[in-house]
């Protein structure tokens, strides 16, 4: 039997055979003696794996645990598998739907039923437990693509994923009888969910887990009413354009009914602006600036242009202020813990210039505004002068747009702030949910490439920086807000990954950032491609395509 060398980032080297499973290699060779968190999952030169693969080729092996953000993601994704093992045995006539996260849980549900009664919601939660406590071998398999259709030819959401896929070998997941497709690593049993909760919430129930920062126990829930109501409105916004799967979306086969559908999708965008607009004009004319936030890559850049235009058909004279403009000169930038310049710091901005220059405008006298030279890392004044007249009114996006220290000096009845983000309601499948996050980084991989001379390895680089400056500076104060708009578009993603692909294959294995790039090459695979010249010019995709009638 072939011998294959395995080296360890402790830098420990060892032979072992052919075909040794991963998680015996870890224990082996002492990869796992002494850990605090559990091992979840692996990276061979770079791929993420499932403990129980078998090891075919010369690699480095690391293990990866439930402290980080990918261990995280298998255990939720195990966990969610084995919630759809549950009912599929409990049910077999009910469709589960895994819907979207709140509060380290995912919201989920039996498709057209209004509530599930308690002794079905005991049942389920009981016989969780059952199966975690048999610790039953979660088990990677391989089947033909025949093989696979068969299996799964009662359940449309999965169909409908193979419908567009070509691969002669098509890998699965069988827990017992059940299996489901694979689309990224699962823990390899069912006793390494020790940790989960179900709580009844709405129509259904939330699926609890453990956070990355919070390994070793379940967080207290706290309900979110703006995302519950965001999810609420565009869940609405999926039956009406009847596309809640990506195969569904993969169905608009020709090309007039992926027009319509994306024309139908930009004009439910233009029907919330046109709300939002009512709701500024319903405040009366005391309100003199409209805040503008939301973490990265929700488009509010173009949102704050569109929202201009709806605010002018109502007979105002919007003016855009970029919070940009207000970082103090860099020198004065402060550190976060790495020592790293946080422009992302509230102190980042220069509040007291900021407030000292909108209450004179509010009092009717004339400002230079300034602009930040991004060069040289200076605020500079270059003779742009404003004053604001009646039908005036201030548009200002930024991330710390909705936490009221940034203006403290304004009167809470003079501001109206806005909460936007792309919170997409597709699911892959029926109980394999799209997180929100990924469709953000896929629009920042593309903009960054397309307009920023970033490749995809500083994208992901600096990704968990990114979220940790949103968790800190937006998220805490998005319930401040008094209107939100849901930036995602049902096709986008099978638009950005005509841009997304090429960027994410030049990620090489060597690389850090090459686990991310394939699982989310893998992702887009189970998307046909939408061509961009379908997406209209004034779309809010467009910020990131390009091509946009906007300048920016």
């Amino acid at each position: 039997m072939k011998d294959l060398k395995v080296r360890f980032s402790s830098g420990h080297d060892t032979t072992v055979n052919y075909g040794t499973d991963i998680l015996t290699i870890l224990k082996d060779n002492g990869q796992l003696s002494g850990t605090e968190y559990p091992v979840t999952s692996a990276l061979v030169n770079n791929e993420l794996v499932s403990l129980s693969s078998r090891l075919k080729i010369n690699a480095e092996v690391k293990p990866v645990f439930l402290n980080s953000a990918t261990g995280a993601r298998v255990y939720r994704k195990t966990l969610t598998a084995l919630l759809s093992k549950v009912c599929s045995g409990l049910f077999p006539e009910r469709r589960l739907i895994v819907g979207h996260s709140l509060s380290t849980g995912y919201v989920c549900y039996f498709d057209g039923m209004l509530s599930v009664d308690k002794k079905d919601f005991d049942a389920i939660r009981k016989r969780i437990q059952e199966l975690i406590d048999e610790n039953l071998k979660i088990a990677y398999e391989i089947m033909s693509y025949e093989d696979a259709c068969t299996a799964f030819e009662s359940n449309e959401s999965k169909m409908l994923i193979l419908k567009y896929r070509n691969e002669s070998i098509i890998p699965v997941y069988r827990i017992r009888n059940w299996i489901d497709l694979a689309y990224e690593p699962l823990l390899p049993e069912t006793g390494m969910l020790n940790k989960f909760e179900l709580m009844p919430y709405g129509p259904g129930f939330i699926l609890r887990y453990p956070h990355a920062s919070s390994p070793d126990r379940i967080e207290t829930f706290e309900d979110n009413h703006l995302l519950k109501s965001i999810y609420t409105e565009y869940k609405a916004w999926g039956k009406i354009l009847n596309v809640t799967s990506a195969g569904k979306l993969n169905n608009l086969r020709d090309s007039s009914g992926v027009k319509d559908f994306i024309r139908v999708a930009e004009s439910l965008h233009e029907k919330k602006l046109s709300q939002i607009s009512d709701m500024i004009a319903a405040k009366g004319r005391d309100i003199r600036v409209v805040l503008i936030a939301g973490p990265s890559s929700s488009g509010k850049t173009t949102f704050t242009k569109k929202l201009a235009i709806h605010l002018k058909v109502l007979g105002y004279n919007p003016q855009l202020i970029s919070l940009d403009d207000y970082y103090v000169n860099r020198e004065e930038t402060p550190r976060d813990e790495y020592g790293e310049l946080d422009f992302e710091a509230l102190e980042a901005i220069d509040i007291p210039q900021l407030n000292t220059d909108m209450l004179k405008l509010f009092d009717g006298e004339e400002v230079e505004l300034p602009s930040f030279n991004f060069k040289t890392g200076l605020r500079e004044y270059r003779g742009h002068k404003i004053r604001m007249e009646s039908r005036n009114i201030l548009l200002m996006e930024g991330i710390h747009g909705l936490n009221d220290k940034l203006t403290a000096k304004i009167r809470p009845e003079q501001k109206f702030k806005i909460y936007i983000s792309a919170l997409t309601q597709l699911n892959l499948d029926d109980n394999n949910r799209i997180a929100t996050t990924d469709n953000r980084l896929i629009r920042r991989i593309v903009r960054d490439f397309q307009f920023r001379g970033y490749d995809a390895l500083h994208t992901l680089g600096m990704w968990e920086s990114v979220k940790r400056g949103e968790k800190k500076n937006i998220f805490p104060f998005q319930n401040n807000a008094d209107a939100f708009f849901n930036s995602a578009l049902d096709y986008e993603l099978a638009v950005l990954k005509n841009l997304a692909v090429p960027v994410l294959k030049a990620v090489k294995p060597w690389d850090e950032a090459y686990a991310e790039a394939s699982r989310l090459l893998l992702f887009l695979n189970n998307f046909t491609s939408i061509q961009p010249k379908y997406v209209p010019m004034t779309s809010i995709l467009r910020e990131f395509i390009g091509d946009s009638d906007f300048k920016y």
